[in-house]
């Protein structure tokens, strides 16, 4: 049986993550998960056009369906909010975690610490072109435990720009579903 794509790129780390983060992860095949999210997104036309190219969902706050289907290699991730899929998928390459979301791709360097998990920016390229990675160090992600529920917290912010996208709230893991 293979090692699931986050516990390989966080190695012996994995198992100091918090239940809720853990059991996420660990899950494999199609699974759903349901729960709440408010999402907030910026106002300069700039922002609009990044957030169309990566696909990121528009502001409100309601329901979210988080669909994953794990194959041991890579992950694809589709989450629903307001009515807008923003589908993506990961892999590891070379210790760092990759999300080709819509036209862009991000490398995360993942690292256990401020009670989950938090993604942090090491390389990027749109239409296969590298951009500098310090354009996106306002890119902020976090995976965490809270009152025993999962939850996640994604900012994403470019020089000049401003705000892209900020989008947080919690899943029900326990209400699994698997086809």
């Amino acid at each position: 049986m293979s090692v699931p794509l986050f516990q390989r790129v966080l190695g012996a780390e994995f198992e100091t993550l918090p239940l809720a983060v853990r059991t996420l992860h660990t899950a494999s095949g199609h699974r759903r998960y349901q729960g709440q999210v408010e999402v907030v997104r910026g106002g300069n036309p700039l922002a609009r056009l990044f957030a169309w190219a990566t696909r990121l969902p528009p502001a409100g706050r309601g329901e979210v369906e988080v669909e994953i289907d794990a194959n041991g290699e890579e992950e694809k991730w589709t989450r629903h909010i307001g009515g807008h899929a923003m589908p993506s998928r990961l892999w590891e390459q070379d210790g760092l975690l990759f999300e080709q979301l819509g036209l862009a791709r991000f490398g995360f360097r993942l690292t256990v610490g401020e009670g989950g998990i938090v993604w942090q920016v090491a390389r990027v390229s749109a239409l296969g072109l590298p951009l500098p990675a310090r354009w996106f160090g306002e890119v902020q992600a976090r995976e965490l435990e809270l009152d025993g529920r999962y939850r996640f917290d994604v900012a994403a912010a470019l020089p000049v720009v401003g705000l892209l996208v900020r989008y947080r709230g919690w899943l029900n893991i326990e209400s699994v579903g698997a086809r």
